[in-house]
C-alpha cells in the first residue's frame, strides 16, 4: 500500500494554500508587565495596558475581533482551504520557571512562534516570557502531523534570566541608532521574523530575534537553504511581515519607512521591489488605535492564497489599488481589531500545506 503524503508541505508564501492553522482569541490575556511587552508600545497604549496587564482582554474588544476572525475563517473555508484551530489554553494562569514567573498572552498568532520549512515543523525560542508555554496549544495538531510523517523539532528553550534584558531600554527616536532590549547570551528567535522563498529565507534582527537565534536557524537548516538578513530601520523592530513581504516569484513588497531599498541583499536585484503605499488612515478609536500592539503598516500583513489572490485589510484602500496595479487580485476583509491581539492576516495564520515543491527563485 502506498504511504499517504506528508500533510505538512510549505516552501514559500505564495503557492496555492491547502491547509492552514488559524489562531484563537479564547482566554486571551494582556501580558504581564515586562520590558518585552511594555517597551515596544506607543506611549498612549502603554499607559492603558499598564492597568490591564495580567487581566483578560475586555469582552467588548474580544467580541469585535472575534467577529472579524469568524468571517476570515469562513472565507478561507469557502475557498476550499482546510482550516485547523489550536487547543484552548487559559492564559490568565500564572506559571513559573526557576528564574521568573508570568502570565500568558494569546494563541491568536500561530505564525509568531512556529516556522514551517517544507515538511518540517520548527518551534522557535521566543524572547517573550509571556509566550513561554504558548506552543503547547499546537501540540495536538503537531502530534497529528508528526504521526503522519512530518518532521518536528524545537529550538533550545531559553532561560530568559533578568540578565538577558536591558531594563534601561528606551525606544530610539527616528534617525538614532537602533537599540535592542535583548542581548546575545542565548539564542532566541520568533518565526515571524522569517519569510520563505523556497531555498532562500529572509530574516530581520529584532527585539525577539537576536543574531545568535538567526545563526541557530541557519545551522539547523543546513546547506540546503540560505538565510539572508534584512536590515530594518524600524525603531522598535519586531517581526518581518510589516517590513518585507514576498508576494509571488520575483515580487516582494517592502515598507518604505523600514527598508532602504539600496541596502537590500544583492540577491534581490533580479526581483521586482514593490514599494508599499503610504499608511492608510486608521480610525483613532478604541481599540483599533489606542490599544494597537502593532505597526501602523499592517496593510503589508497580507495572506497570499496563491500567486494572484491576496487577502488584505478592507480599510487599506491605497493597498488594494497598489496590489491591483501590480497584477494581483485583492480580497478585502475587515480585520482592524486583530491589531489589538498582535497581528493581521499573515500573523493569524500558519501555512501547513501549499501545493508545490522546493525550488530556488534566484
Amino acid at each position: 500500500m502506498q504511504a499517504e503524503p506528508c500533510p505538512v508541505n510549505s516552501h514559500n508564501e505564495w503557492d496555492p494554500l491547502e491547509e492552514v492553522i488559524v489562531g484563537r482569541l479564547d482566554k486571551a490575556t494582556v501580558p504581564t508587565n515586562h520590558i518585552t511587552f511594555m517597551g515596544m508600545l506607543p506611549k498612549a497604549a502603554a499607559r492603558l495596558y499598564w492597568w490591564l496587564a495580567g487581566h483578560p482582554y475586555p469582552t467588548m474588544f474580544r467580541k469585535r475581533a472575534q467577529k472579524e476572525l469568524d468571517e476570515f475563517v469562513h472565507v478561507l473555508e469557502a475557498e476550499g482551504i482546510t482550516v485547523r484551530r489550536p487547543d484552548v489554553m487559559d492564559f490568565t494562569r500564572t506559571f513559573k520557571t526557576p528564574y521568573w514567573k508570568s502570565k500568558g498572552f494569546t494563541s491568536a498568532c500561530p505564525r509568531d512562534l512556529t516556522l514551517i520549512v517544507g515538511d518540517q515543523i520548527i518551534e522557535g525560542a521566543s524572547g517573550w516570557r509571556a509566550r513561554y508555554f504558548e506552543p503547547h496549544v499546537y501540540r495536538t495538531l503537531f502530534q497529528e502531523y508528526y504521526n503522519k510523517g512530518a518532521r518536528w523539532s524545537s529550538a533550545p528553550k531559553p532561560q530568559l534570566k533578568d540578565s538577558f534584558y536591558d531594563y534601561t531600554y528606551t525606544q530610539p527616536k527616528k534617525g538614532e541608532p537602533i537599540r535592542y532590549m535583548i542581548n546575545e547570551d542565548e539564542p532566541v528567535w520568533d518565526a515571524a521574523d522569517f519569510v520563505r522563498c523556497g531555498r532562500d529565507l529572509f530574516v530581520t534582527r529584532s527585539n525577539v530575534t537576536n543574531l545568535s537565534g538567526i545563526n541557530w536557524v541557519r545551522r539547523h537548516l543546513g546547506d540546503e537553504y540560505r538565510v539572508h538578513e534584512i536590515e530594518s530601520l524600524c525603531t522598535v523592530p519586531m517581526h518581518i511581515d510589516t517590513t518585507f513581504m514576498p508576494l509571488a516569484p520575483g515580487k516582494v513588497m517592502v515598507n518604505p519607512e523600514f527598508i532602504d531599498v539600496k541596502r537590500l541583499p544583492p540577491i534581490l536585484k533580479s526581483w521586482d521591489i514593490l514599494v508599499a503605499p503610504d499608511k492608510d488612515p486608521i480610525p483613532r478609536s478604541i481599540p483599533t488605535f489606542y490599544l494597537s500592539l502593532v505597526s501602523g503598516w499592517m496593510g503589508l500583513n497580507v495572506l497570499m492564497l496563491d500567486e494572484k489572490r491576496v487577502i488584505v485589510e478592507k480599510s487599506q484602500v491605497s493597498m488594494h489599488k497598489a496590489l491591483k496595479d501590480w497584477g494581483f487580485e485583492p480580497i478585502p476583509l475587515p480585520f482592524l481589531n486583530g491589531k489589538m491581539f498582535g497581528g493581521g492576516f499573515h500573523c493569524f495564520t500558519l501555512d501547513i500545506r501549499r501545493t508545490g515543491g522546493l525550488q530556488s527563485y534566484f
